[in-house]
């Protein structure tokens, strides 16, 4: 008798876990809340307007001193160089700092399909940086307009939009390359030194090498696959080499996120 009443009430149970399965919309209003209610996340977007903004309006000042000759364009987009930190760090320290609190623990009871919340986390952290990026360049194009001679030429989208779309996408590419190395380091200090390494210091250690001879010639090579060179080639107005640009920013942005799912589904909370 009491294993006949039991086996209803097993059945009405698990029903209802399916039954209010977390959906993937709610999954990704959930990421939103937590990335945009942390200070941490409006200082990062903060400081990345700050230095984006100010950098363009003193190239542009820059500019008008030696006849407004600068691209109206590179003017917007030569900022990347250091807001590119900022996006990575801000990718990083999104799925670390839950690490470092426990949080990612009820993230994971709430949504059992570790894959679902690091896609989930990605779109979010991507698209924040995204809008975030536009905004910025809407502002910067108002205010160094006055001071650059020879503005945007939108009826040319190769000199003008198609490389301020780009750098929006390079954008949310350091992002996510900051938050794959967040998933797999799963500490704020080391995932923000590997981001760093891999956004500003390989490039540099690269560089060292364009004094060597031709049997060195393969470094300077290999530099033209690191994120930051393959977002310039992106960026470059009337720019020829969008395929191996796109394909490499690409590479860099999945890469560490798939290794930061197969950590996440290999190793213990």
């Amino acid at each position: 008798m009491t294993a006949v009443a039991s086996a209803p009430t097993t059945r009405a149970h698990a029903h209802a876990s399916t039954a209010h399965r977390l959906s993937f919309i709610h999954l990704m209003k959930s990421e939103s809340i937590k990335m945009l209610t942390l200070r941490s996340t409006w200082w990062s977007l903060g400081v990345t307007a700050a230095l984006s903004v100010g950098i363009s309006l003193l190239i542009a000042a820059a500019s008008s001193d030696i006849g407004g000759g600068f691209p109206a364009a590179n003017v917007i987009l030569a900022p990347t160089q250091f807001t590119m930190l900022v996006a990575g760090i801000l990718g990083a320290i999104v799925i670390t700092g839950e690490y470092s609190t426990g949080m990612i623990r009820s993230t994971l009871t709430a949504e059992p399909r570790r894959g679902a919340v690091l896609v989930a986390k990605a779109l979010i952290v991507a698209l924040v940086m995204a809008v975030t990026t536009v905004v910025i360049y809407a502002v910067a194009i108002a205010v160094t307009a006055p001071l650059v001679s020879t503005g945007l030429d939108w009826s040319t989208p190769s000199e003008s939009l198609v490389p301020l779309a780009l750098g929006v996408v390079s954008m949310a590419a350091f992002t996510l390359i900051g938050l794959g190395f967040g998933f797999v380091i799963r500490s704020g200090a080391g995932a923000i030194a590997a981001t760093v390494g891999v956004l500003f210091v390989l490039p540099i250690v690269f560089s060292l090498f364009s004094f060597a001879g031709p049997s060195w010639q393969w470094i300077l090579d290999a530099a033209d696959y690191l994120p930051v060179n393959a977002a310039v080639q992106l960026t470059t107005p009337g720019g020829t080499e969008l395929g191996q640009g796109a394909l490499t920013l690409a590479a860099w942005a999945l890469a560490p996120l798939v290794l930061g799912w197969i950590a996440l589904r290999s190793r213990d909370v």
